[in-house]
Parts: structure tokens; sequence; C-alpha cells
């Protein structure tokens, strides 16, 4: 299962993903483009979290949550 996060700020969002590397080397977090997500989300073995900067707030959207939620929180993109 990927997993994606969403960054919400005052100026835009942003998508990231988390790359695992060797044992002695910190994992490195990088920015991905929004279609790369949208297409792995309707494959259907993505995760979203959706973080909200300026609150502390996370939402997380699995590819099983309903259709209201996908569109508020990730956009029509994310939608069949």
């Amino acid at each position: 299962m990927r997993k994606y996060t969403k960054v919400i700020r005052m100026t835009g969002y942003y998508f990231t993903k988390e790359f695992t590397k060797k044992k002695h080397h910190k994992n490195k977090i990088r920015e991905v483009k929004e279609e790369t997500v949208a297409k792995a989300f309707l494959e259907g073995d993505t995760e979203v979290l959706v973080y909200f900067e300026e609150s502390d707030r996370e939402v997380y959207i699995p590819p099983s949550s309903n259709a209201a939620d996908v569109k508020k929180y990730l956009g029509n993109k994310f939608l069949l």
C-alpha cells in the first residue's frame, strides 16, 4: 500500500511521499505531482493523509472512503 501526504497551507498545497532508505540512512521525503497521486489513488492501493499545517489537523483518506470526503479533501481528479 502506497502512502502519500497532502500538506495544505495558507498559500496552497502539495503532495509528498516518504521513500525508505537503507538502515543507516534517513528516509527521504520528496514532493510528488498531483497527477501521480491521483493515478495511484484511482488504482485503489493508495492512502492519503491530509495535513492542515495551520491547525495541525490530520484527515486520513483510504481508497474505501466515500466520494464526498474524497471530493472535499482531495478534489475531482481523485474520483472516477
